[in-house]
C-alpha cells in the first residue's frame, strides 16, 4: 500500500513521542487508518480549511464536542471566541477561557483518537489556535484582538491557496475586524484573500456583516450561506421535528451513545439533566464541510449534512421558502426576521410548512447522529472494537452529459468497508438538488448495480442529481454516499 507522503512525515513525527510497546500498537493503526484517508482522497492537498467564531454561548459548547471529534477531517486554522447580540464580556458570557476545559478533555481522548486516525491534531497545536477575538461588546469590531489577527494571518498567508471556510457561530465582528485589517494594511491583497474566503454564518448575530463586510467586500461575491435552517438542531427541537427523528435526540439514545462511559471530552456534553438534547445550532456550519461524499462544498444548493441553500441575491445563500408570495427581506437575516424563526414563534400545531422547510438538514438525523455516536467510540474503544464508515466507490463518472432517452448503468463495484462489515445500498434521487422534476425510477435500486433512463421529457440543461447511499451493518450503522449530476444535453 502506498501511504501519502505528508501523512509518512506526521507519523514519523508522532513516533518520536511514543513509548516502544505503544509504536507497534500505533504503526497497525496508522497502516488501517491511512488507507482509509486515501481511499477517500482526504489528503492534504484536498482538506478543507476551517476557522471557527464563537460566541460561548451553551449550544456551542454542545456543538464545540461534536466539532472536536471531527478535527481529523479538516486543516483547523482557528477556534475564535467572538461576541454576539446574546453575548459579550458581562452580559451572558461563559468566560474568555471558557473553551480551555473542552480541549484538555479532548487531550485525555487524543491518545485514543489516534488509533482510528493519525490526523487527529494534537491538543497543543488546538490551544495554540484557541483565541480571544472581539468580545467587549455586542458588534465591537475596532479593537485589534489576538483572534482577528490570526484570522489576518491566516487570509493573507500566500503560501496556502486553499479556500478557508470562517464559520461564525456567533457574530460576524471578529471576522469584520480581520478584514478591516487588511483592508486598511494590505489593500491590493483584497482581491486574493476575498477569493480563499466562504463565510457560513448562523444568522447575523451582530450588525457588522450589513454594515462593514458587505460594502467593503460586497464588490468580490465571497459566497455567503446564511443559515436559518440551522433551528433544526436549536432549542425547540421537540416542537417541529418529525418523530422518527427525535428517536436520536432523546435521552434514551443519547445517554448510552454519547454521555456515558465514552471519555471526559463526551462527559462534557451540556444535555438536558434527563439527558435529552439541548442545543446545537451552531453545527451545520461544519457539519456542511465533513467529506460525506455529498459534494455540497461545491455548491450551497447540491444540499448535505450542513442543509441546502438557494441564492437569493449576488453571493447570499439562505433557506428556501415556499409560503407562496414570500419576499425575502433586504439587509440582515436575522431572528428578528428570519422565516423559520418568525414562523416558530406561532406556535402552529402541526405546522407542515415549517417541518419541509428544515428537511433538507432534519433529514439526516439519524446517519449523523450514529455518525457521532462512532466518533464517540473512537474516544474508548480500540479500531476493532469501534465503527468506521464506508468508502464509496463509483465506476461512475460523478458529472456527465446525457441525452433523452439515453440508459445509464450505475456501479458502486469497490466499495468497501474498513471493519469488513456488509454493506447495503440505496440508490436515490435527490429531486429538490436537481432541476428536472419529472418522475425517474432508478432499477435495481437497492443493489450494488443499478440503472434508469433519462426522462424522453427532460429539457437540454436541466439536471438530475443521483445519490448512492452506501450504509455497513456495523454498530451503530455509518453511512457515505457519492452523488453522479447529471446535464441534460
Amino acid at each position: 500500500m502506498m501511504v501519502n507522503n505528508v501523512l509518512r512525515i506526521e507519523f514519523i513525527h508522532l513516533m518520536s513521542t511514543l513509548t516502544k510497546v505503544n509504536y507497534y500498537i500505533t504503526f497497525i493503526c496508522f497502516l488501517f487508518c491511512a488507507e482509509v484517508a486515501v481511499s477517500q482522497k482526504a489528503l492534504p492537498a484536498d482538506r478543507t480549511r476551517v476557522i471557527v467564531t464563537t460566541d460561548g454561548e451553551i449550544d456551542d459548547e454542545c456543538s464545540l464536542v461534536r466539532f472536536l471529534l471531527y478535527a481529523n477531517e479538516w486543516d483547523i486554522e482557528g477556534i475564535v471566541t467572538s461576541s454576539s447580540q446574546y453575548h459579550w464580556q458581562g452580559h451572558k458570557w461563559a468566560g474568555d477561557d471558557w473553551a480551555m476545559p473542552y480541549l484538555e478533555a479532548y487531550e485525555t481522548v487524543y491518545p485514543n483518537l489516534l488509533k482510528h486516525d493519525i490526523r487527529y491534531p494534537s491538543p497543543a497545536y488546538l490551544k495554540q489556535r484557541t483565541l480571544l477575538g472581539n468580545v467587549e461588546s455586542e458588534g465591537e469590531m475596532e479593537k485589534i484582538t489576538p483572534g482577528a489577527e490570526l484570522i489576518t494571518k491566516v487570509l493573507l498567508d500566500e503560501t496556502d491557496d486553499r479556500p478557508i471556510w470562517l464559520q461564525a457561530w456567533g457574530g460576524t465582528n471578529t471576522i469584520a475586524r480581520a478584514l478591516k485589517t487588511i483592508e486598511e494594511k494590505h489593500p491590493e491583497k483584497m482581491g486574493y484573500v476575498a477569493n480563499k474566503i466562504r463565510l457560513y454564518l448562523i444568522w447575523e448575530q451582530d450588525e457588522t456583516y450589513q454594515q462593514y463586510i458587505k460594502p467593503q467586500w460586497g464588490k468580490y461575491n465571497i459566497l455567503t450561506i446564511n443559515s436559518d435552517q440551522f433551528i433544526a438542531y436549536f432549542y425547540n427541537w421537540k416542537q417541529f421535528l418529525p418523530k422518527e427523528q427525535q428517536e436520536f435526540l432523546v435521552g434514551s439514545w443519547m445517554k448510552p451513545n454519547i454521555l456515558e462511559g465514552h471519555g471526559e471530552l463526551c462527559s462534557l456534553y451540556k444535555a438536558h439533566d434527563n439527558g435529552d438534547f439541548r442545543s446545537e445550532g451552531d453545527s451545520p456550519a461544519f457539519l456542511h464541510t465533513i467529506p460525506t461524499g455529498l459534494r455540497s462544498l461545491e455548491s450551497p444548493d447540491y444540499g448535505g449534512w450542513g442543509g441546502r441553500y438557494i441564492n437569493i441575491r449576488s453571493n447570499t445563500w439562505t433557506d428556501k421558502v415556499d409560503e407562496p408570495g414570500y419576499t425575502y427581506p433586504e439587509g440582515r437575516w436575522w431572528t428578528k426576521n428570519a422565516w423559520g424563526r418568525n414562523r416558530m414563534k406561532l406556535e402552529i400545531p402541526d405546522d407542515t410548512l415549517l417541518t419541509n422547510y428544515m428537511k433538507p438538514m432534519w433529514q439526516w438525523i439519524e446517519p449523523i447522529q450514529n455518525d457521532f455516536a462512532s466518533r464517540a467510540d473512537w474516544c474508548v474503544k480500540s479500531c476493532e472494537e469501534a465503527n468506521h464508515p464506508p468508502v464509496v466507490v463509483l465506476k461512475n463518472k460523478l458529472n456527465k452529459m446525457l441525452r433523452p432517452g439515453k440508459k445509464i448503468k450505475l456501479s458502486a463495484k469497490g466499495t468497501f468497508d474498513p471493519d469488513k462489515d456488509e454493506l447495503t445500498y440505496k440508490w436515490w434521487v435527490y429531486e429538490d438538488a436537481g432541476t428536472y422534476h419529472g418522475n425517474i425510477f432508478i432499477q435495481n435500486a437497492e443493489e450494488q448495480f443499478a440503472s434508469f433512463s433519462v426522462p424522453a421529457d427532460a429539457k437540454s440543461g436541466e439536471t438530475i442529481h443521483i445519490i448512492c447511499e452506501v450504509t455497513d451493518k456495523g454498530t451503530p450503522s455509518l453511512t457515505r454516499y457519492q452523488r453522479i449530476i447529471i446535464r441534460i444535453k
